[in-house]
């Protein structure tokens, strides 16, 4: 008899906890089926070819991503195997938000919530410009899903139309579904405080890392445009260096109006203004990522993630003396980002 009541007070406690979290459940399963609407249904988000092109916006993670920075860059190195991800991707993010609304294998989609969640963490947490937006949603994400895996759907679930039989014959299906599971409460105490506090530290430790939101200064590596100038040198006529723009706001790019080389004193000797730059040759950029550099109407643009080469020829570093040479890049906020030259 106590058995049964047992069994009876557990199952109503379970209806009570997919019910409470319905509005979770709702909220969170629209978030990732809203990727996969936006990119299929409203526009076009998964053609190279277009402005928008999801891929793109992967290669944004790139500069700052916690853990999964070599995954992202092989993929954006590699177009076609980043589009095969981005066709997959999309269409896990639409599975398992739409399951995860209409509460059909409930803990199972979870789990798919909770991976996904993890990845933007990863990957993009650092974004955002006017507050912690990509961190946010990683981080509530993984709360979402570690939380309703423990509730299940309740009753205002699929779950429980089509397995309600099922469940009570075959306690099994509940860790995919929904349901009592098949662990006493008892046992449960354990892995939940200590699931819910290995969540707190990650999330700790994600704001503390991306954005010193714990102790310290706090950052925001999405407010300002920052370029690392790399592999500068001046060989057979030709300045020769590597950029590569590391921060900044993801929806538009960084505008270098000016490049020019000056010598120990401060001459210039070479001088590239923004019209010159707007008019750069495509030969004269080899691109790494799907992310590109490329002239724009008044300047040199170059978006979030991407890297390229530039190359400039002029007759002027024929006849360069030997010594300590000074490359600056000027954005048009004013912002200068410098590499040495030696001769």
């Amino acid at each position: 008899m106590s058995h049964t009541i047992d069994q009876h007070t557990a199952a109503t406690s379970y209806s009570y906890a997919g019910m409470a979290t319905l509005a979770l459940r709702l909220v969170t399963g629209w978030t990732y089926f809203s990727a996969f609407w936006r990119r299929v249904v409203l526009e076009n988000k998964l053609n190279p070819e277009e402005a928008g092109y999801v891929g793109e916006k992967f290669n944004h993670f790139l500069p700052n991503a916690l853990g999964i920075k070599p995954i992202i860059e092989y993929l954006v190195s590699n177009p076609d195997a980043l589009w095969w991800s981005m066709v997959g991707f999309t269409i896990v993010e639409g599975i398992v938000g739409l399951l995860f609304m209409l509460g059909l294998f409930t803990r199972l989609m979870s789990i798919g919530v909770f991976s996904l969640a993890m990845g933007i963490l990863l990957g993009s947490g650092w974004l955002g410009t006017t507050c912690l937006d990509e961190w946010q949603i990683g981080i509530l994400g993984i709360a979402a899903g570690f939380s309703l895996f423990l509730s299940g759907g309740g009753n205002y679930s699929l779950d429980h139309l089509f397995f309600s039989a099922t469940q009570q014959a075959q306690k099994k299906w509940n860790w995919l579904t929904s349901g009592i599971l098949p662990v006493h409460i008892r046992k449960l105490q354990v892995p939940v405080v200590a699931g819910s506090l290995l969540i707190l530290f990650i999330a700790l430790f994600t704001n503390q890392y991306f954005h010193g939101g714990v102790y310290g200064e706090l950052h925001n590596k999405s407010v300002k445009p920052k370029v690392e100038v790399t592999e500068a040198s001046i060989t057979n006529s030709n300045l020769e260096f590597t950029v590569f723009r590391v921060e900044g706001a993801d929806v538009y790019g960084s505008f270098l109006i000016g490049v020019h080389v000056e010598d120990e004193s401060g001459n210039i000797i070479f001088e590239k203004d923004h019209k010159a730059l707007s008019q750069v040759a495509p030969s004269a950029i080899s691109n790494r990522y799907v992310a590109k550099v490329k002239p724009g109407k008044h300047s040199l643009i170059l978006p979030l993630g991407a890297k390229a080469t530039l190359t400039f020829p002029d007759t002027a570093f024929d006849t360069l003396p030997k010594g300590n040479y000074r490359l600056v890049l000027t954005d048009i906020s004013g912002l200068e980002w410098e590499a040495k030259l030696v001769l």
